[in-house]
């Protein structure tokens, strides 16, 4: 099976007490203007080799003319492919991307032939939990670490060139598991190439270039067509795709939008497999990013009970008083 471990859920959503929402108040995620979302969006980059992935954030900064970005997992400066950049007041949501599954495409180079049958039987033994030790040039500190690879998949082997595709826990280095498996072989092997093609709920059916970003920004700008910088640029709840969700009333979210937890009388709805500890979203009815949070209770807890703090709420994105009036 091709997938991270939240492509693999399929949640039902539970209906806790119907309810409608005030169409005067907040607003819908597609409908925002242009400026806002430039300012609250999230836009998918296909990062290309060379810059490392906090210079591309900076280019997408001076090409947008805003103050503040961050990107969704470092990529070294010859690996290309995905690299979701949130902007402006949406720069945290980032901190949920992080941690989140990824997927690469890599060329390995053997340093010797190998035969295929033998090959398979190292991928194999390497998918599932694996012991890494990071690389000498890594952020983190050089010591034995689990990870988890979800699946690890030969798609060509050309000579001593072995193309592969790898889906795996959020720390991972791909350059070490090239050069762990060369060892298991025997024979030695590089990292030759590599791609990222998914990073959380992000992946390559939405990327974009600098240059294509630079362009539709000038569009908007100079021309006032939108149409191509809306397709670019995503609503910050692009970004939560991959998270649990509750909906609450539209008499909770100014409360929450202050700081306050999310007491089980304020949900509307909720997804069906929320447990305690779960990083959720916080939504309103308009589909809205209000918050993020953990979870107190299960989705069961949620649904039944009358009282109790269902939502420790630890981050919220929605500005003040957009719900003030209920």
């Amino acid at each position: 099976m091709r997938n991270l471990p939240y492509e693999r859920k399929t949640s039902d959503i539970l209906i806790k007490k119907e309810a409608i929402t005030d169409p005067h108040l907040g607003q819908d995620p597609n409908n925002r203007p242009v400026s806002e979302l430039i300012e609250y969006g999230v836009v998918n980059i296909d990062k290309p080799k060379g810059p490392t992935s906090h210079q591309v954030s900076d280019y997408v900064q001076r090409i947008l003319n805003i103050k503040k970005s961050g990107h969704s997992g470092t990529l070294d400066p010859g690996v290309t492919g995905v690299l979701a950049i949130a902007l402006g007041r949406a720069t945290r949501i980032v901190q949920t991307l992080l941690p989140a599954g990824k997927e690469y495409v890599c060329i390995m180079h053997l340093h010797d032939e190998v035969e295929e049958k033998k090959i398979k039987k190292v991928f194999k033994e390497f998918t599932g939990k694996i012991t890494q030790i990071p690389p000498i040039k890594s952020a983190v500190k050089r010591q034995k670490r689990e990870r988890n690879i979800y699946y690890l998949k030969i798609n060509e082997i050309d000579g001593k060139d072995v193309l592969f595709t790898v889906g795996c826990q959020a720390g991972t280095y791909i350059r070490k598991l090239c050069h762990d498996m060369g060892r298991r072989l025997g024979v030695g092997a590089h990292m030759a190439q590599l791609r990222r093609t998914k990073a959380g709920c992000f992946d390559e059916s939405t990327l974009c270039t600098l240059q294509e970003l630079a362009d539709a920004y000038h569009y908007w700008k100079e021309e006032g067509d939108e149409g191509h910088i809306r397709k670019l640029v995503q609503p910050i709840e692009s970004a939560v795709t991959h998270l649990p969700k509750v909906w609450v009333f539209d008499s909770t979210i100014e409360s929450v939008c202050h700081g306050r937890d999310v007491a089980v009388p304020g949900i509307c709805k909720l997804h069906n497999d929320i447990n305690p500890d779960d990083l959720v979203a916080v939504m309103s009815l308009k589909n809205e990013l209000v918050a993020i949070g953990s979870a107190a209770m299960t989705s069961l807890g949620m649904l039944q009970k009358k009282k109790g703090i269902a939502i420790t709420v630890d981050k919220v994105f929605m500005k003040e008083k957009l719900y003030r009036s209920m």
